[in-house]
Order: C-alpha cells, then structure tokens, then sequence
C-alpha cells in the first residue's frame, strides 16, 4: 500500500501549531522522507513514524523551511546506533552543508550516509517495488519535485486451479511473472486459467514549491494523487507569483490540466490561522481537493 503522511504542512515560519515541510511516503513498511523542515523529529514522535525505516531522504530545495530539521535527524540517527544506510538526494550544495556541520561538531556517524546530487529530471530510485523520479518546479531557487510509482506486482495464484492442473510448486513463481505451464504431454495451461492479474501500481507526485507551472503536468499526469503548495489564497496571485509561489485557485487547476485523481493542497502562509478557505476555493476548480493536515496518512 503507497501512502503519504503529513508531518508538516506550513511555509517557511512554524505558526498556529503547523509546521515546516516535510511528509513521510510509505511502501510496504518502507518509509521515504521527502523534505525535513525544523519540527521534523518532534512530528515523527508525534505521530508514530519509525525511523528505522527511512533509507531515503528527498530534499526538494535549500530554503531553511525545507532541509533545517535535517542535520539534526542525520545527529540522531547516530545517537540511537543506526546501522541501515542512508540515502540522501538534493541539490548540489547540500552535501557541502552537511558535511561542514558534521565536521565542525566533530560528529562521527555510524552508519553509511551517501549523498546523491540532483542537478535535472532523473530516475533516482529504481527497484522491483518503487520507481521514484524527480522533475524541476519554477521557484525562486533550484527545486525539485518527486514522483513515486508503485511497481505493478506479480500476477496472483488461483490455487484452486493451479492445483488442479497439477502445476508444480516450482513453476508458481513463473506463473506470476505471467508465463504458460506446459505438461510433459505438450498440453499448454494458459496463464490467465490460474492467475489474476494483479492491480496498476499507484502513482504519487510530491509538487514541491513552484509559482504555477505547467511544465510539471509531463511529470504528474493522470497520477493517483498529488501535493501540491497553496501558499496564498487567490486574491494575493499577484504576490504568489513574485514570491514564486502558487494559489489555491492555480494548484487545483494544474490538477485538472494533469488529469490526478486527488489533490492535497499545503505550504500554507503563516498569515493565515485557518485553512477551511483553502479547500473551498481549490473545490471551485477541483472537486476533489483536500487539505494536507499533519498527523493524517492519506492513502494513495
């Protein structure tokens, strides 16, 4: 099951107990943190996020509300003996922070900690369960947006048929990956008689901050679910775009052009203390917008 939970959903100043960017992509148990805002840690023991099990860390950007809360995860990963490698993947410049930080404290970690380098759109992440992607936005500095398409799995086993085609225990596996039995009498058993195939993975794409951009649509089209920034309600579009940011009205109609199923809409400016406008007016364009609210997993 690919899921997306919320552990900060703010801009860059924490205000009326919402917090920096940072969210937390689950597959099959595995976790993926995508930005790390300060608050990140507190919000993990809030709401239950293991952090055993992050290997990957995605850093859209190097705006403080977006990576700050990093070096003191990396910290205390090596203050609880974390052995699991760490995979971190940001801009260029990132690895030189960290680094210096670590120095300075004369921190010495240990587990392996690999910085990857994103400089354009590229696949970073590419196994049997998960491919995940990264695509530039249109923010004042360099950023990027991220991508996650669960893998599509193996075909299912109708047992009761398998077994009455005496299919062997050791052709099951290939029988997933979708091949014909045949018998030692040359008589074929089609796949489709004993398998189900199995569901298309889901598809999640992590908008980043970007003033309203349809080059991203290449990037997000017709994904299961998006996040994407509404840092200003529609009658300041005129300060969104010259601070590079997005309105609600604009992140619902990226959605739209995109053909998404579901819209989660954050980044919120800290001169709003509520949020319910947000939703109302992103609905006018999208009907099926929700605000990303911390502490809620949203299922893909």
């Amino acid at each position: 099951m690919l899921a997306v939970t919320i552990l900060g959903n703010n801009s860059a100043v924490p205000a009326f107990d919402r917090h920096p960017t940072s969210q937390v992509v689950t597959l099959d148990g595995e976790n993926f943190l995508v930005d790390c805002g300060e608050g990140t840690q507190i919000q993990m023991i809030n709401y239950k996020i293991r952090r055993s099990r992050i290997s990957h860390i995605f850093i859209s950007h190097l705006h403080g509300d977006h990576y700050f809360g990093l070096i003191g995860l990396i910290n205390s990963f090596s203050l609880l003996s974390h052995q699991q490698e760490l995979h971190v993947f940001g801009p260029a410049p990132l690895q030189e922070i960290i680094e210096i930080q670590l120095r300075v404290a004369d921190t010495r970690l240990c587990f392996p900690l690999h910085f990857h380098t994103i400089s354009g759109p590229a696949t970073l992440v590419d196994n049997e369960r998960i491919e995940i992607k990264c695509f530039p936005t249109h923010h004042r500095i360099e950023c990027y947006g991220f991508s996650f398409r669960e893998k599509k799995k193996p075909r299912k086993l109708i047992l009761e048929s398998v077994k009455e085609n005496n299919i062997p225990l050791s052709f099951y596996e290939r029988l997933k990956d979708g091949e014909d039995f045949v018998t030692t009498s040359g008589q074929v058993i089609k796949n489709e008689w004993v398998t189900i195939e199995a569901p298309k993975g889901k598809f999640y794409a992590f908008c980043a901050d970007t003033k309203y951009n349809e080059a991203m649509i290449e990037h997000i089209k017709d994904a299961d679910m998006i996040y994407h920034e509404t840092t200003y309600l529609d009658n300041l579009r005129e300060r969104a775009e010259d601070r590079f940011h997005s309105t609600s009205k604009q992140a619902a109609l990226i959605a739209q052009k995109a053909n998404v199923k579901k819209l989660l809409i954050g980044h919120f400016s800290s001169k709003y203390d509520t949020l319910e406008e947000f939703e109302t007016e992103a609905r006018e364009v999208f009907l099926n917008t929700e605000l990303a609210l911390e502490g809620v997993a949203y299922k893909v």
